[in-house]
């Protein structure tokens, strides 16, 4: 068992990593998008979360793990978006 929990605290710190990269993406799309209203992009949360289930599929990953995630991941990313898009716009 503390290999199992070894190897998931070595992933979820990769996911960490990765997750930070994403946030900055984040927060480049927040300077650039021109207006708050153009923050919430359903169609592009859409596409993202097609994306996913077609890369989860082809991995073997569960959609039941994989949707949830992405679900929660993007509305985070959405909020942290708009936090950095009203800042930078006072």
């Amino acid at each position: 068992m503390m290999d199992v929990r070894a190897g998931v605290d070595a992933v979820d710190r990769e996911l960490v990593k990765l997750i930070k990269i994403r946030s900055g993406y984040m927060e480049a799309a927040a300077r650039i998008k021109p207006d708050r209203d153009a923050v919430r992009d359903e169609d592009r949360k859409a596409d993202v979360l097609n994306k996913v289930r077609r890369s989860s599929q082809t991995a073997g990953l569960p959609l039941a793990i994989a949707e949830p995630v992405w679900e929660t991941l993007v509305e985070a990313s959405i909020a942290y978006e708009f936090t950095v898009w009203d800042k930078t716009r006072v």
